[in-house]
């Protein structure tokens, strides 16, 4: 926005090369083939996986079985969301990360920057054993990494041109099987990157804000298009293609309140311009367009710095 002039548009909630995965909770019937119990939940039903941009709309979406490890699907949101902006830069949760994955997004020029629970879990690596450094508990094998350079660069191609479906690899890379080589050296890639991260987000303040914020969002997205739903809380199709248009046809409507939340929030901001109000770009930045009425305007501010300003929608 230019506040001089009053001209707002929609690059102060990103220029689309951030995007935020997660996966919420949908009920089916029990007898359905994608249905079973979450762990997490512990209910009955299937996984809505999403990816959601900096500017709030959602890219990707994909019903998922519960019970399979979320970061498998990370990269394959992100190649098939046909963006006219190439992410670079891909948030999530805890599910939302692994070694693997970690390993690959590096390959392919994305950088994985998710939201992780118990850091004290996570074992860090030094570069050599002669290194001395308390933090750090292992050594990364870079002969490994090195053998097996041309494979990992080949397998990061394969995904990227779609020869080879990267939820498919990536599940089978999951196995913690010993004679699985390629598995091995993805994983200790994936070691170096995981551990440069949390060093990243110690020493930067921005840097946990930012990823906070846009985890944040995609969680506020999930909740605003559950509140749209209708025809009832559980999915009642069971064949695949059917419940994919479910899925779909719930996007679509979120994205058209979304619009419609972010023209008002645009005439109002521009009324408040012309009543000689100050409005400061870095204020849009805290404005949801994912206000409802039984929703608390700030409940989906994303989390940054300074003092958010109330919901104009």
């Amino acid at each position: 926005m230019n506040c001089a002039c009053g001209s707002i548009c929609q690059k102060h909630w990103g220029d689309g090369k951030t995007v935020a995965a997660d996966g919420t909770q949908c009920d089916f019937f029990d007898n359905n083939l994608l249905a079973g119990y979450h762990f997490r939940y512990r209910k009955m039903g299937a996984v809505a996986y999403r990816d959601v941009a900096g500017n709030y709309i959602a890219v990707f979406r994909h019903f998922i079985p519960p019970g399979v490890w979320e970061a498998i699907y990370v990269i394959e949101g992100l190649l098939k969301a046909g963006l006219s902006v190439k992410a670079d830069t891909v948030h999530a949760n805890t599910q939302g990360q692994s070694a693997a994955v970690f390993a690959f997004t590096h390959l392919l020029g994305i950088k994985p920057m998710p939201r992780i629970r118990n850091w004290k879990d996570l074992v860090l690596y030094r570069h050599d054993s002669d290194a001395k450094y308390k933090l750090f508990a292992a050594t990364i094998d870079w002969v490994l990494i090195e053998r097996h350079r041309q494979e990992l660069m080949q397998v990061a191609l394969s995904i990227q041109t779609r020869t080879i479906s990267s939820p498919l690899l990536l599940r089978r890379l999951g196995s913690e099987s010993r004679t699985n080589r390629l598995y091995l050296a993805a994983r200790e890639l994936g070691k170096v990157v995981r551990t440069v991260f949390p060093l990243e987000w110690i020493g930067s303040r921005e840097l946990r804000q930012d990823v906070t914020a846009n985890t944040n969002k995609i969680e506020s997205y999930n909740g605003f298009a559950k509140w749209l739903s209708f025809a009832g809380d559980v999915i009642a199709e069971n064949e695949r293609e059917e419940q994919q248009k479910r899925l779909r046809y719930n996007d679509l409507i979120a994205s058209t309140v979304i619009l419609q939340n972010t023209v008002d929030m645009m005439r109002a901001l521009r009324d408040m311009v012309t009543a000689g109000e100050k409005v400061r770009a870095e204020d849009i930045e805290f404005v949801s367009p994912y206000a409802h009425p039984q929703h608390s305007p700030l409940r989906a501010l994303p989390a940054a710095s300074g003092t958010p300003v109330r919901s104009l929608a």
